[in-house]
């Protein structure tokens, strides 16, 4: 048995956007849940998912790239996935970002500020990256059912509007609204209840 040679001249940017490329093309993701839609045997991965806070280190790169390697295994033994992500929202971590934006130096200068609008910005921040880091798993390969990073940008924007307007997200099945107020409110898919944020 012979190999072929692999020389310093390879490309391994262009083989890997060649790839992203060819499963957009084919659909390739969207193929292997309709071929394991009836399957019969579920499997549900439960993620341990990074904070939505800045874009992501290369320790997630290398968590997340097991994850897609395990559920694809599960994928190939026959089983239906919900292949759901999530983002993980903890306050400290984004509050203590969104300071620094702010050049905030103690607690009263958010009190100063107005607690209102200090919310108002880390749900934009939790959105805005979320975009980015769902860019960087798609960069990634990491076969997932994402949320369009544009639409989690234009939510992003309209939380820094407005933080309690009532907010229309279209989903591949319909429609779903909901209100981004201080507290809690919540972003999926019209119809598949798919759960994305929860602010």
């Amino acid at each position: 048995m012979s190999f072929k040679d692999v020389s310093n001249k390879v490309d391994f940017v262009e083989q890997e956007q060649e790839i992203l490329k060819f499963w957009q093309e084919t659909d390739a993701f969207n193929e292997l849940r309709r071929l394991r839609a009836n399957s019969g045997k579920r499997y549900s991965f439960i993620d341990g998912p990074i904070t939505a806070n800045n874009p992501m280190g290369v320790h997630h790169a290398w968590g997340r790239t097991y994850k897609d390697l395990y559920q694809r295994y599960q994928a190939m033994q026959g089983k239906n996935l919900r292949w759901q992500n999530g983002f993980d929202c903890q306050g400290l971590w984004v509050e203590v970002e969104v300071e620094k934006e702010l050049g905030f130096k103690t607690k009263r200068d958010i009190e100063e500020f107005g607690l209102e609008n200090f919310v108002k910005l880390c749900k934009a921040r939790v959105l805005n990256y979320a975009a980015v880091q769902t860019e960087q798993s798609m960069r990634l390969g990491y076969w997932m059912d994402w949320n369009s990073p544009d639409e989690l940008r234009r939510l992003s924007a309209m939380m820094k509007e407005d933080a309690q307007q009532e907010v229309t997200h279209q989903g591949p099945k319909g429609p779903i609204t909901g209100y981004g107020r201080a507290g809690r409110g919540h972003v999926g898919s019209g119809g598949r209840g798919r759960f994305l944020l929860h602010l």
